[in-house]
């Protein structure tokens, strides 16, 4: 039901994440999941897949989906472009939905709108021959720049319509109803591919990195933010905290890389005379170059106070 980042490989093929072959539909920031489970039910013959940003999203949808005992859903919690670019292969994508998507309205936060012309150009790889993309918004000027984007790749053919009833039962869609706001429809018809088959980018690691210092842990008692910049990301140690017995210490790390967030929980804690410093399993986080980063910067940072690297495995 609700997808782990650490389960994927690149990619990941998408029966083994349904168990069954089907056509894959993907819907792009699911909100409360009632599209998406609208969707599901009316199609039982397809793999339906939501990934959503928001975690109040992904508990109220998880908790509607229990409700509803639909098995053909799977949610994740993350970015669209690390899904689409990292996890599905090529030419798996029946449809696409995207529905009311933040229309990010200031000039400076333009680049984080997901519809441009680099998307549809990775879209047109990971899309079945005539596969879609179905976009629904109130946003005119969004609606613009995302019809734009699409005729600059010369990737797809573009029909405006009418949007269709079961769009316009969405949260959003009755609030701006009620304000008498208009709606625009989009379905972009994939029409060629792109020739740059946008391969993975991601490294993914089959152990999890770790190290083993000797030397006493630090007392702690104030702690600042830390970041580490390395080639393709960053690591930002955000908190650190004693361990319940106060023999060990957590960090709270935010990993990112490209088209991928990961927050962890490292720990330092005794183990058979010396201190194991790793990521702990909590939320199945994926093993890669970022996570191999914050146990390296970790350990270093507990070198500089005073202790004494003995084994990494980084």
């Amino acid at each position: 039901m609700l997808l782990r980042t650490g389960q994927f490989t690149f990619p990941t093929p998408p029966e083994q994440l349904f168990g069954r072959q089907a056509p894959l539909v993907l819907e792009i920031g699911f909100g409360d999941g009632g599209f998406l489970l609208d969707l599901a039910s009316r199609h039982p013959e397809w793999n339906v897949l939501g990934v959503e940003i928001s975690p109040g999203s992904v508990r109220r949808a998880r908790r509607r989906l229990r409700q509803a005992g639909l098995t053909n859903v799977r949610l994740y919690l993350g970015q669209a472009r690390f899904l689409v670019r990292q996890v599905l292969p090529p030419r798996s994508l029946h449809s696409v939905y995207v529905n009311f998507p933040d229309p990010w309205p200031k000039e400076r936060h333009r680049a984080r709108r997901l519809l441009q012309t680099s998307f549809f150009a990775l879209l047109s790889t990971r899309l079945e021959a005539q596969g879609t993309l179905r976009l629904t918004t109130d946003d005119a000027p969004y609606f613009a720049f995302a019809l734009e984007a699409a005729q600059q790749t010369g990737l797809f053919r573009i029909e405006v319509t009418e949007p269709p009833p079961e769009t316009l039962q969405t949260k959003y869609a009755r609030k701006w109803q009620a304000q008498q706001k208009p709606i625009y429809h989009a379905v972009f018809h994939k029409a060629a591919e792109a020739p740059d088959p946008f391969l993975p980018t991601i490294e993914r690691y089959d152990v999890m990195h770790h190290a083993v210092l000797e030397g006493v842990l630090p007392k702690l008692e104030h702690f600042e933010k830390l970041v580490h910049a390395f080639e393709g990301g960053h690591v930002i140690f955000l908190a650190a905290y004693r361990s319940l017995d106060g023999s060990g210490l957590l960090f709270l790390a935010r990993i990112e890389e490209e088209d991928l967030v990961q927050e962890v929980l490292l720990e330092a804690a005794p183990r058979e005379g010396r201190v194991l410093v790793r990521v702990l399993p909590f939320g199945l986080p994926l093993s890669t170059r970022g996570t191999r980063e914050a146990v390296r910067y970790l350990s270093t940072w507990l070198e500089a106070q005073g202790m004494r690297l003995c084994e990494a495995f980084f």
